[in-house]
């Protein structure tokens, strides 16, 4: 899809991959919804970027996001599923509401917004594109329920690449870590896993693959390269990475229960 004269929703646009993002787009003879919880916080905001104000883990703000959209233009050609947030801990109590918390923004959100595009462009072209991650596929220790969410958005999708009925397209992005401010809200101080790319770098690809309305793109050649062949013929290579991460993890969190141990002590 050639984003020209195209109606454009971005959410997560105020920082990192979706910033990047915002600014490639704006280069382009399109108008622009950027979603984001604070739009303060959103950068470069031309005259035809329209902040919008939401939270995407619930289906009334989704649903507001829409009607505006075709209200404001009538339609919406491309939508970019980028919002979504990690927790690094321990699983060492039962929190229903913790769970449904990331499973609203990670999972519900972007299917729920496909889910959207398909019925608002029937008989249309349309793409939407989700941020998936390179960890949908491989175990970080300490981001299970971060894992999860991305192995759900993946599978999701690879089922309904045999069940496409319309004109739409469905892009998965499969970036390694990311230099942003992510995973230090994830955690205090929480690990990073190797290999770390520019979130510039990620926001070039997913345009290219916007271009050539590829259905996955791999921001990360080593990551694409290593899952695809090196590790089909030495699997024993990544459980290695695994054990190298459980050790980075449980580092961390021995240091995360000292000092809650010792800030309990001096209160």
């Amino acid at each position: 899809m050639n984003p020209n004269g195209k109606v454009i929703i971005l959410t997560g646009a105020s920082s990192g991959i979706g910033r990047e993002l915002l600014e490639r787009l704006q280069r382009y003879d399109a108008d622009i919804i950027a979603v984001s919880r604070r739009i303060g916080s959103i950068p470069n905001q031309g005259a035809r970027v329209i902040p919008y104000a939401c939270d995407v883990s619930k289906q009334e703000e989704v649903d507001g996001l829409f009607d505006f959209a075709v209200k404001k233009f009538g339609r919406v050609d491309l939508f970019i599923a980028n919002a979504g947030f990690a927790y690094c801990e321990e699983l060492n109590h039962a929190d229903w509401d913790h769970i449904e918390s990331i499973f609203r923004t990670n999972v519900f959100s972007p299917i729920y917004s496909f889910e959207k595009m398909k019925e608002l462009n029937r008989g249309r072209r349309y793409n939407v594109i989700m941020t998936c991650s390179a960890i949908s596929r491989i175990p970080l220790p300490g981001y299970a329920l971060y894992c999860s969410t991305k192995a759900a958005i993946e599978h999701f999708a690879h089922t309904y690449y045999f069940e496409k009925n319309d004109k739409g397209t469905l892009t998965l992005i499969f970036p390694v870590a990311t230099a942003t401010k992510f995973f230090k809200k994830a955690g205090d101080r929480a690990p990073v896993p190797f290999p770390v790319q520019s979130p510039s770098w990620v926001a070039a690809c997913i345009m290219a693959g916007l271009h050539t309305d590829s259905p996955v793109v791999f921001p990360s050649l080593i990551h694409m390269v290593s899952y695809f062949t090196i590790n089909r013929v030495f699997p024993f290579i990544y459980g290695i990475y695994d054990l190298v991460n459980a050790a980075r993890f449980r580092s961390w969190a021995k240091k995360q229960r000292q000092e809650k141990e010792a800030d309990t002590s001096a209160r």
